[in-house]
């Protein structure tokens, strides 16, 4: 899997290197700013871009700005976003699109390597894979009066964890119930917010853009 990674600190920044290429990623540029990120993602075209948010030139929103433009050019191409706190607005910004093929972490979840190399490897893949912390501070935030208010407690649990790009059977692991009733769960779902069946996991990652843009 090739991957471009945009990270300023040295540091991490060869840590995370190192960590990609001892799972089998190549690496196929490594770069400290915004404006380098966006001409390489151009030029590469590579399968994921994993991205801290704040690059210089300006230590604001370079790094997310850099990801999206090159987004608009090479629409999909997977991104996933490392922040060092949890920003809404650059989280709902990433979201916009209403596509697949997004995350956003905290740089402390990439200490759990097999999750974080999970992770990266389901965006690559068109999944999900948003910070629970992340998921929170959205989901406190957003609007009443959507039709993600028909969904049960239960139903809005289940699709919190799938925010996370947890795999039903890892979804009924958490919540202490089958995988069977996970299935349950997800299909009312996918009805309750008119996601009609599909041959891919589209649905599912439609409910959760859905449950976090609104």
């Amino acid at each position: 899997m090739r991957v471009v990674l945009a990270e300023d600190h040295a540091l991490l920044r060869d840590g995370l290197v190192r960590l990609f290429e001892a799972h089998g990623f190549d690496v196929l540029a490594a770069v400290d700013n915004g404006p380098q990120l966006r001409r390489e993602l151009l030029a590469l075209r590579p399968d994921v871009a994993v991205v801290d948010i704040r690059l210089p030139p300006t230590l604001t929103d370079e790094g997310l700005r850099a990801a999206l433009a090159a987004r608009e050019r090479v629409p999909g191409l997977p991104v996933l976003v490392l922040s060092q706190y949890v920003e809404q607005l650059y989280a709902r910004e990433l979201l916009a699109d209403g596509r697949g093929g997004i995350g956003y972490l905290l740089k402390h979840r990439v200490s759990d390597v097999d999750e974080f190399v999970a992770a990266v490897r389901r965006v690559a893949a068109g999944g999900t894979a948003l910070d629970p912390t992340v998921v929170a501070k959205l989901l406190a935030s957003r609007r009443p009066g959507n039709p993600l208010d028909r969904l049960t407690p239960r139903e809005r649990e289940v699709l919190a964890h799938m925010a996370q790009g947890r795999s039903n059977a890892a979804i009924g692991t958490a919540m202490v119930i089958t995988e069977k009733a996970v299935g349950k769960h997800t299909n009312s779902i996918f009805a309750k917010l008119g996601l009609t069946p599909s041959e891919d996991d589209n649905r599912r990652v439609l409910a959760v853009l859905a449950y976090l843009e609104d």
